[in-house]
């Protein structure tokens, strides 16, 4: 799954980081966080590695 906005690649990216053990989990908030808690690393890292350019700040739920 890709990311569909900048905010949501980013969280994509801690939480990816905090799953593969290179910051603590427990540093984790929000989006982030229940994407650390639900997500494989796989899906993480396909989300987290989503082109920023075309991306808008923050999806339109």
């Amino acid at each position: 799954m890709k990311a569909k906005s900048k905010a949501q690649q980013k969280a994509a990216g801690a939480a990816l980081s905090a799953k593969r053990g290179d910051m603590d989990p427990g540093d984790l908030q929000g989006a982030s966080r229940e994407m650390y808690d639900t997500m494989s690393e796989s899906e993480l890292d396909d989300m987290a590695s989503t082109s920023r350019d075309d991306l808008p700040e923050h999806a339109d739920d």
